[in-house]
């Protein structure tokens, strides 16, 4: 099975500690999001785990604990944008989060780190030629650390139309454009262009619109042939990707995104911090007398023969 950290919140951000607590505990719980009460207990061991699967905006945190990860095949999304603190108040300086991203690199190799730009927007001040531009100096920076990115357009979540006064879908002629310039320039640099959840018009520019986490992607990262259980279901429509169990929870992401599509508002994360405790399974809080607790069915998806990646 592949578990992931990252849909929900960005654990390697503001829970290292917790995660690494879990690793050595050799479980988690995590609470259903739509029926509270329902709690799954999850073994987090490699014989049960094919791939930890994270997407931060800040691995810093987490590189001091490498070593305690070895045992566990990873792969890893570092999102990096170009936007300042009006839209992402909390993130840390991109030259921080990109010598970050560096140091995960030279540990686990590219192949298992891979660079997303998403979510694209326009506004006065982003124009189509400021990403161009700032797109261009990440693939400089990050030439020879990771050989593909991940770029997307803004959905418009009811959560983030709300958080995000004025915020427009980014027209087709534009996306166009801009997908035309980020193809041409990663290929310059040696950085494959994908999308996900796109539909397939950018593929005229030789961007990859398989997805972002797909199978082979995976099998690439681990290095190990992934055959997946008939009548596993993607994530949304449209989507390839082979998502796992996220062990994380919503409304608990501090970096304070103006566009994010996990947080409700800004006190009801705060209040979700408050209520963290590095010494619990569960991300947020402990358990509860009417909660029911169930075990997870966990499924090996790799085959054990090796890629010829």
């Amino acid at each position: 099975m592949i578990v992931n950290t990252g849909m929900r919140t960005d654990i390697p951000a503001y829970y290292s500690k917790w995660l690494i607590r879990r690793i050595r505990e050799k479980y988690v719980l995590v609470r259903n999001p739509y029926f509270p009460r329902q709690v799954t207990r999850f073994r987090l061991t490699p014989d049960v785990v094919d791939c930890l699967a994270f997407c931060t905006k800040n691995p810093q945190p987490m590189l001091g604990h490498l070593e305690e990860l070895r045992n566990f095949h990873q792969f890893w999304f570092v999102t990096i944008t170009p936007y300042g603190k009006e839209i992402e108040p909390h993130v840390p300086d991109k030259r921080v989060v990109i010598a970050s991203l560096r140091t995960l690199s030279d540990a686990l190799g590219r192949q298992a780190v891979s660079w997303r730009y998403d979510p694209v927007f326009l506004s006065e001040k982003y124009s189509v030629s400021f990403h161009i531009a700032a797109f261009e100096k990440m693939c400089e920076a990050l030439c020879g650390y990771v050989d593909q990115c991940v770029i997307s357009f803004i959905d418009l979540y009811e959560k983030t139309k709300r958080n995000f006064p004025g915020v427009c879908n980014v027209p087709e002629s534009e996306r166009l454009e801009i997908g035309r310039e980020f193809a041409r320039i990663g290929a310059s640099y040696g950085i494959r262009i994908r999308s996900c959840c796109e539909g397939t018009h950018l593929c005229q520019f030789g961007i990859d619109v398989s997805g972002c986490m797909t199978r082979e992607i995976l099998e690439h990262a681990i290095g190990m042939e992934i055959r997946v259980p008939a009548g596993k279901k993607t994530q949304r429509d449209g989507c390839g990707c082979l998502l796992g169990s996220d062990i994380g929870a919503y409304n608990t992401c501090g970096h304070g995104c103006i566009y994010c599509y996990a947080n409700e508002n800004r006190e009801l994360v705060r209040q979700n911090m408050r209520e963290h405790d590095p010494e619990s399974p569960l991300l947020i809080g402990r358990l509860r007398p009417e909660d029911e607790v169930r075990m997870a069915k966990q499924v090996r998806y790799c085959t054990g023969q090796m890629t010829l990646f």
